[in-house]
């Protein structure tokens, strides 16, 4: 991808945002954002798109060592700073070091808490007491054991969880390049590295007391070690049992994760050509697949699978009746039948104050998202065109299937919920631009104006369903 094509983007990038801020605020004077979220989201934008710019043409054709340093050391102290400083930011805007709205942040912080007390004074027992009574069981409620163990070693720190945090997302900027440069050559690799060391959500989760940054980091090592898997044939005791662990941690972060993971692995070892995988392999791996999904069935993962298919993913009109219930208008279009489409660009940029604060925090990192959706898209249109849709099956059938799965979920409009889509959104994202065509880029102009139109309507509908406009 040349530089000026890359500037050419941002460029357009930074330009349609400011144009939707600038007309939304003088169409909904009366609601527009306060300054302090106009801010933060100039400042996300311009924090991607420039940065972008600035660092890949410098760290491109840099030898392999000398690249990954400069990555994970650049990734790492962004992401350590805004931590230490995000602590004394929410203390003095909310009055606890907590984000806005908190909710999950304060029970996990207040449970583990409970838990590592009970370890340091030999109550383990307590753990198992506490996992038993939970409805779930053992999924979900892996963040809380990690807690319980940061807090047991290192004390209740507000900072220290934030830290490995900062860790885990540098090191998913060096998952992300691997996988890249194995699936679809190194210089789309290397771009979706650079791109995700400066994706302002990934940085923003590392300021949280929320679980999504290790789900983040346990599915997209899972993806990345299932790929080494296939693709070098070596079949060592650490490659085996490496995509085994970090699927398994899915599991305890979220279960549709771990669904996600084995479906997507199944899919990759059935498509592969032969010289890859043989048809031996190929029935031996679908057979263990099989075992080990019964086995989950017969399980109390299986029986965590059910009820959550029960309570959260049956009912397709949940979002519709929710909103119907507050008493909002066009509750309809909230089904999942119609914002399934929208599955990798959705939830759009909130760019009026009728929304939390904390999604009016984060409105430039949503926006930037939004934006990168349309090349996440084109790339599977690219993988078929180019014929490498083998190689794009494993991560391709991962990200179709969680963001499908959300979609027809209670989550289907959750921010939160999307964030573990985002570092493959920016890998296809950087697969696309690396590929791009003439003929791609008048379908790219097209998409911004559509986005425009989209972003204005959105914001709209925030305010007319609540009789405000």
């Amino acid at each position: 991808m040349s530089t000026k094509l890359l500037r050419h983007i941002s460029f357009i990038g930074t330009g349609l945002y400011l144009l939707a801020l600038i007309v939304i605020s003088i169409a909904f004077r009366e609601y527009d954002l306060q300054w302090k979220w106009i801010l933060w989201g100039i400042g996300e934008v311009l924090f991607f798109f420039v940065l972008t710019t600035v660092f890949y043409p410098r760290w491109k054709n840099d030898e392999p060592k000398k690249f990954w340093r400069k990555v994970f050391f650049t990734a790492f102290a962004i992401r350590a700073v805004y931590a230490f400083v995000m602590c004394y930011y929410y203390y003095w805007e909310t009055g606890i070091a907590f984000e806005y709205c908190a909710g999950d942040s304060i029970s996990y912080h207040t449970i583990a808490s409970y838990l590592s007390k009970c370890v340091r004074h030999g109550h383990i027992i307590y753990i198992f007491k506490y996992l038993n009574a939970y409805m779930m069981g053992w999924s979900d409620q892996g963040y809380i054991l990690w807690l319980t163990l940061i807090y047991t070693i290192f004390g209740r720190s507000w900072l220290v969880p934030r830290l490995f945090k900062a860790a885990m997302s540098a090191y998913l900027c060096i998952a992300v390049w691997k996988l890249g440069s194995r699936t679809f050559g190194e210089r789309t690799g290397r771009l979706a590295a650079v791109m995700c060391v400066f994706t302002p959500i990934l940085v923003q989760i590392c300021g949280l007391h929320t679980k999504e940054m290790e789900m983040i980091f346990v599915s997209v090592m899972a993806l990345e070690r299932m790929d080494y898997l296939i693709r070098s044939k070596k079949y060592t005791f650490w490659n085996v049992f490496s995509p085994i662990l970090f699927t398994g941690l899915a599991f305890g972060f979220r279960t549709i994760l771990g669904m996600c993971l084995i479906f997507s692995f199944l899919v990759f070892v059935l498509v592969s050509s032969k010289d890859q995988v043989g048809k031996k392999g190929k029935i031996i791996t679908a057979a263990a697949v099989v075992v080990v999904f019964f086995a989950f069935l017969f399980s109390p993962i299986g029986r965590e699978m059910r009820l959550i298919y029960h309570y959260k993913f049956t009912d397709l009109d949940y979002n519709s009746n929710k909103y119907e219930t507050m008493g909002f208008n066009h509750s309809h279009l909230a089904q999942s039948w119609i914002l399934a489409p929208g599955a990798f660009v959705l939830p759009l940029a909130p760019m009026v104050e009728e929304a939390p604060d904390h999604n009016k925090m984060i409105h430039g990192s949503t926006y930037v998202t939004n934006f990168v959706a349309f090349f996440a898209m084109l790339a599977i249109v690219i993988a078929f065109r180019q014929k490498k849709w083998r190689d794009f099956s494993l991560i391709g059938a991962y990200e179709l299937s969680y963001l499908t799965l959300i979609m027809f979920s209670f989550a289907a409009n959750s921010e939160r919920y999307h964030e573990p889509a985002v570092p493959i959104i920016m890998l296809m994202g950087a697969y696309a631009m690396t590929h791009l065509r003439r003929k791609d880029l008048k379908i790219f102009y097209v998409y911004c104006g559509v986005l425009f139109v989209a972003l204005v309507v959105w914001n709209w509908l925030k305010l007319s369903a609540r009789g405000l406009v």
